[in-house]
């Protein structure tokens, strides 16, 4: 079998295929902000004893009173978890040396117990008594509460379209002012920004146990995405 050899001419190649003039590659944000549905908090109790034992089971029967009313509240069984829980001494220094000079080392008095849970409302109309019932019944922390939207995937989804957007003007911006036209897509990588209203952190005072509903505003959530995006590039000279 002969084989034959074809030439084609440069000239005649050159026309045949697209001009290339390299790759771009872009950042494009989107951004949706929507009020949250949801709250979690950490709430706990803390105790002290002259014993381990004493102050135990005065954590106990504290912690079994706050978890009574939160169910009462309408906070169901599987939003409700613990989060932390401890034992520890409570230490008194003193500047008392010893004959030699060497400083004393701490006696333990007391024990100190910690108990917290983890707690998700689902009606942030709630919220308020909730956080009030907790400290009336003996929760004396209250920390970080959080607001979140249950499904965020909509919003998610917008975010990404705005974002694809934001990438490809910017892209066919950059590819007209460098004479050349945007081609085939390459490649898209993604990361995400959640952005919040900070949790804070709440201690219980004396005169909050008889007092109204804590009053709360939950503000509105960020959900953002940023997208890098490569085209390849034309010269868009015929």
């Amino acid at each position: 079998m002969r084989i034959r050899s074809v030439l084609v001419p440069f000239a005649l190649l050159a026309t045949a295929l697209p001009a290339y003039a390299g790759t771009i590659a872009i950042d494009g944000r989107g951004e949706v902000r929507a009020a949250p549905d949801m709250a979690t908090v950490m709430s706990g109790v803390t105790t002290q004893g002259a014993t381990a034992r004493e102050a135990l089971d005065a954590n106990t029967a504290a912690m079994a009173d706050l978890i009574a009313a939160l169910k009462e509240a309408g906070i169901e069984a599987r939003d409700i978890q613990t989060s932390g829980f401890s034992v520890n001494p409570n230490y008194v220094y003193s500047d008392a040396r010893d004959d030699l000079g060497y400083t004393l080392p701490p006696k333990i008095n007391g024990y100190q117990v910690a108990n917290s849970v983890t707690v998700v409302v689902r009606d942030l109309e709630d919220l308020g008594s909730i956080l009030d019932k907790s400290v009336t019944v003996g929760a004396n922390t209250v920390n970080g509460v959080s607001f979140s939207v249950s499904d965020p995937s909509e919003l998610l989804n917008e975010a990404r379209k705005a974002a694809f957007a934001d990438a490809r003007a910017k892209a066919e911006l950059y590819a007209g002012v460098a004479g050349a036209e945007l081609g085939d897509l390459d490649s898209i990588r993604e990361t995400q920004d959640f952005g919040s209203p900070q949790p804070y952190a709440m201690y219980a005072r004396a005169e909050l146990q008889s007092g109204a509903d804590v009053p709360v505003e939950a503000g509105e959530l960020t959900f953002a995405v940023t997208v890098n995006v490569q085209w390849e590039l034309g010269n868009t000279d015929k």
